[in-house]
C-alpha cells in the first residue's frame, strides 16, 4: 500500500538515489495509483518520469517501448504479479539505457506472506521473493541473485537491501504493508552495463594521469611532476 510514497524518506538520505539511480527521463511501471513522479522535488536529477500501467498496455513484455530509451525504471510491488518474473525483469531492462538504473521493490516473502501460500493478503500474487535461500518455505519462492545471475553479463546488481526497519517481528501475523510505514520488502538495484563494458567484465576508470596539484587537491600528498 503506497510502497513509493513510503520509501521517498528514506531514499531521499541515500545520495546514490538523488545523484545515480533517478537521474534523467525514467519509466515507472504499474505505478498510476503512487506514482515516483509525484517526489521529483525529492530527485531534482530526475527530469521526467513516465507511467506505463495497465491501461497503456503489457506490463511485463513493455510492447511498444523501445530498447534503450530511458535512464532508469522503476517499478514497485509489481513484479509479484507477472506470469513470469525473469521475463519481465529482461523486458524491464530492454528498454534501459546502457548505464542506466532498474530499481525494484518486492515484497519480503517470510514478511509479508509469512509462510502462507497462496497469499492471505493479495490473492493477484503469483510469486514470493527473498535475497537468497538454500530452502525455502514457498513453493514459488523466487531467489533474486539467481534471478540477476540469469538476467546476463549486462546485469550489474549495484544494490539488495531487506527493508525491515519499520517492520514489527512481534506483531501477530497480518499484513503490515497496510500500516503508514511498514515495507517488508527487498529493494534491488541493478545497472546495465555498456556492452563494452560488459564484455571486458568490469567497469574501469580510464587511463591516465593526474598532474601534481590534483594528486595534492584529492589526496593532500606532494609529488613532484616527471621531468620532461
Amino acid at each position: 500500500m503506497k510502497e513509493t510514497s513510503k520509501s521517498i524518506a528514506r531514499r531521499a538520505r541515500q545520495p546514490e538515489f538523488i545523484t545515480r539511480y533517478f537521474v534523467g527521463q525514467g519509466l515507472d511501471i504499474g505505478n498510476g495509483n503512487d506514482p515516483l513522479s509525484l517526489y521529483g522535488e525529492q530527485f531534482p536529477a530526475m527530469t521526467a518520469c513516465k507511467i506505463w500501467d495497465i491501461v497503456d498496455g503489457d506490463l511485463q513484455h513493455l510492447t511498444g517501448l523501445a530498447d534503450s530509451t530511458f535512464d532508469f525504471v522503476h517499478a514497485a510491488f509489481i513484479l509479484q504479479k507477472m506470469a513470469s518474473p525473469l521475463e519481465a525483469l529482461r523486458h524491464w531492462l530492454r528498454v534501459l539505457k546502457p548505464g542506466g538504473h532498474l530499481v525494484v521493490l518486492v515484497p519480503d516473502e517470510d514478511m509479508y506472506e509469512q509462510g502462507h501460500w497462496p497469499s492471505r493478503h493479495n490473492p493477484e500474487h503469483r510469486w514470493t521473493f527473498t535475497p537468497f535461500k538454500p530452502k525455502s518455505w514457498s513453493p514459488v519462492s523466487v531467489n533474486l541473485l539467481e534471478a540477476v545471475t540469469a538476467l546476463g553479463i549486462q546485469a550489474e546488481l549495484r544494490r539488495m537491501e531487506v527493508l525491515e526497519g519499520s517492520y514489527r517481528h512481534r506483531l501477530p501475523r497480518f499484513d503490515q504493508t497496510l500500516t503508514p510505514v511498514g515495507e517488508a520488502a527487498i529493494e534491488m538495484v541493478i545497472r546495465k552495463r555498456p556492452q563494452p563494458e560488459a564484455v571486458a567484465g568490469g567497469r574501469f576508470n580510464p587511463e591516465g594521469q593526474l598532474n601534481a596539484r590534483d594528486i595534492f587537491l584529492l589526496t593532500g600528498l606532494r609529488v613532484e611532476q616527471p621531468k620532461g
